[in-house]
């Protein structure tokens, strides 16, 4: 660990590539750990526009009921640690050569992004830093988020954290869960854009099996200049993302990796961390800065 936060401090341009281990603490289960009715389905069934297109009751009842799980989660201390990093002067005290930062996540959630809010407003309150300036690209979302929808018809997309995002949906997610039977919900009743002569159908806006990733173009460039790969809680099988630390390491940069047990991903890592990266994560920083031992506490103690 040691020899690796002299890498961290050394490194000029980071990414992290992080995935559902992520989330873990935080009460998120997998895509493929949903209770009741959703194990008689194979994950790639509920997640596609032919999917949603033949059934999207059922779609809808399925992505409800972890939209209902995401509102109640906290950012756990590890997104506390990646926030921390993409705070410009946070990330020039714990990495004093680096020029550039980015995580790339894959979670939808939305839980990286609260927990970069989370410090913001705490670091401004406590006035620790003159100014507290995340770059807008320090956290890139490239499968989308839970909490926001996509339009069907006029393709407009918001943020939408309502719960439950419709009336026809609230409830179902215990419904389904104890009786493992789904309702049929009329298309009239399923969540719908309000933009003045649309109504179209709303769908999560989140990307599914057989679309491509979000800002795929930026990253690709961001990856080509990073010298420091650090991947966050995923097995590195799902591609794009699964080709970003050994891009980085073919390129001649270090790659490190936090997960919770050996995967595929690994075999090029100059550096393996087993565990839970809510414990893992925050002791790469070593820090004696009052500042981060007040970040922690910000983050719940679910780990």
């Amino acid at each position: 660990m040691q020899k690796f936060r002299e890498v961290l401090k050394s490194s000029k341009n980071i990414i992290v590539v992080a995935g559902a281990g992520l989330s873990a603490a935080s009460g998120i289960p997998t895509f493929r750990d949903g209770g009741g009715l959703w194990r008689k389905y194979e994950a790639t069934s509920l997640a596609t526009p032919e999917a949603f297109h033949e059934n999207p009751s059922r779609v809808w009842q399925f992505y409800h009921m972890r939209r209902e799980i995401v509102q109640k989660a906290k950012p756990n201390a590890a997104h506390m640690v990646l926030a921390a990093l993409s705070v410009k002067e946070t990330l020039r005290q714990i990495c004093p050569s680096a020029e550039s930062f980015t995580l790339i996540t894959q979670n939808i959630d939305g839980l990286s992004p609260k927990a970069l809010d989370q410090l913001t407003g705490t670091l401004t309150s406590k006035k620790t830093f003159e100014e507290v300036t995340p770059k807008p690209e320090s956290i890139i979302e490239m499968h989308g988020r839970l909490l926001a929808t996509l339009c069907t018809e006029c393709e407009h997309s918001e943020a939408n954290d309502d719960s439950p995002i419709c009336a026809a949906l609230k409830g179902t997610e215990v419904i389904v869960e104890k009786q493992e039977q789904e309702l049929e919900i009329p298309l009239s009743d399923l969540p719908r854009c309000t933009r003045p002569n649309c109504g179209g159908l709303l769908r999560p806006d989140v990307v599914w099996f057989g679309e491509v990733p979000y800002k795929l173009e930026e990253i690709d460039e961001i990856v080509r200049q990073a010298d420091l790969a650090i991947v966050v809680g995923t097995s590195s099988t799902v591609y794009p993302a699964a080709g970003y630390a050994s891009e980085v390491a073919d390129n001649g940069g270090k790659t490190a990796v936090f997960n919770l047990d050996r995967s595929a991903g690994d075999r090029k890592a100059n550096y393996l961390f087993l565990g839970p990266c809510s414990e893992t994560l925050p002791q790469m920083l070593a820090s004696d800065q009052s500042w981060f031992d007040d970040l922690l506490k910000i983050a719940p103690a679910t780990s």
